[in-house]
């Protein structure tokens, strides 16, 4: 779940930026910089107040009820037995302005030993299942890879708030102290009519799916629409299972790209220098991460492109990514880069998951030879 840096990444804000989502898989790492752990259960009290005497959840329920054409005392019991969880809305606030980012720290906890090591044993489980993806669906088997370890260390840490919780308390009780706040607010109550639609359809009590605070679930960490629009029945059992089942994730994951019009073969990104002399870092970063130059046009700003990039057909976007009190990191970003950001608008996230990917690749192909 997909998002929420829209300027950071490009100059510095942070992970989501809700729109939010309107596209993203997973909800933008809200707190910018990663997702935090779920809190222990004693810590998050998982006995917060039921939502069953609240009037506005009760309206909100019939709301759903008449929309749908459901039975309202259906909807009603459903959210009625949501509880309202006062450290999910303190974890989708964003940090204190000017709280720097880091792309180095950041990287560091996604690049690392441990997570790529478990990258190569999910690599090597599921290969023929990679290969099968990056068949049908024109998406690289290391970016995939990359989404699962960046999002949940591949099923290790998917989340253990009721996802019933997470949403009825973002949907009715979304932080007025936040930015956006009645759009976030809006984009839950979407999200749970979504997560109720699909458990109403499975026969499945709301009460049981758990997830990350933002409501995401399963080892891509979809969001309730975005499970609806692009996950896959990828193993052909009948059902979508993005917590258990390999070949449903992988191809959930890959058909989620596909959709954003990722483009196989071109590069996420170069290397990118700058002629000092004649730059325009202002201009260059005013579209923030949006792919909008040609190389042409880039150069002109001051931008300096060698090799590959030279000849890249199509927009490319002057990516920030800052460092602390060091020089900030810049690269030029293709549309793939971009697409990436859809599933979490931020550019540190993006780079994360390609690096990581890149790493795990490396590693199963040492393995490989290491073995011949």
């Amino acid at each position: 779940m997909a998002r929420l840096m829209r300027r950071p990444l490009a100059r510095g804000a942070l992970v989501t930026a809700l729109a939010i989502s309107l596209g993203c898989a997973a909800l933008p790492a809200e707190a910018a910089t990663r997702k935090p752990r779920p809190a222990p259960a004693k810590e998050r009290g998982d006995k917060g107040t039921p939502y069953a005497t609240r009037e506005d959840a009760m309206a909100l329920a019939e709301e759903i009820a008449a929309r749908r054409g459901w039975d309202a005392a259906w909807v009603r019991q459903a959210i009625g037995e949501a509880r309202h969880l006062p450290v999910i809305a303190r974890l989708v606030l964003p940090p204190p302005a000017g709280t720097p980012k880091n792309w180095q720290a950041y990287r560091a906890r996604f690049i690392e030993p441990v997570r790529v090591q478990a990258g190569v044993r999910f690599w090597q489980a599921h290969q023929a299942l990679l290969a099968r993806a990056e068949q049908a669906y024109g998406v690289p088997a290391e970016l995939i890879v990359g989404i699962v370890g960046v999002e949940t260390l591949y099923g290790q840490h998917m989340g253990d708030f009721r996802v019933l919780d997470a949403l009825a308390t973002l949907a009715l009780d979304f932080p007025a102290a936040h930015p956006r706040a009645t759009a976030r607010a809006r984009y839950f109550r979407g999200e749970l009519e979504h997560f109720l639609a699909a458990q109403r359809a499975a026969g499945t009590a709301p009460t049981r799916p758990r997830g990350s605070y933002a409501g995401a679930s399963g080892m891509p960490q979809f969001m309730p629409s975005s499970i609806a629009r692009w996950a896959v029945d990828e193993d052909g059992d009948g059902r979508i299972d993005l917590s258990r089942s390999a070949a449903d994730v992988i191809g959930s994951v890959a058909n989620y790209f596909k959709a954003f019009g990722w483009k196989p073969g071109m590069p996420t990104h170069y290397a990118v220098g700058f002629d000092t002399g004649r730059l325009d870092l202002e201009g260059l970063l005013a579209p923030d991460i949006l792919p909008t130059f040609s190389v042409a046009a880039m150069q002109a700003r001051g931008a300096v492109l060698e090799g590959e990039a030279l000849a890249h057909e199509g927009p490319l976007a002057l990516v920030e990514l800052q460092n602390g009190t060091l020089p900030p990191t810049y690269l030029a970003g293709t549309e793939n880069f971009y697409v990436i950001t859809r599933y979490n608008w931020s550019s540190y996230y993006a780079l994360a998951v390609i690096e990581l990917g890149r790493e795990v690749r490396a590693a199963v192909q040492a393995a490989r030879k290491g073995a011949e």
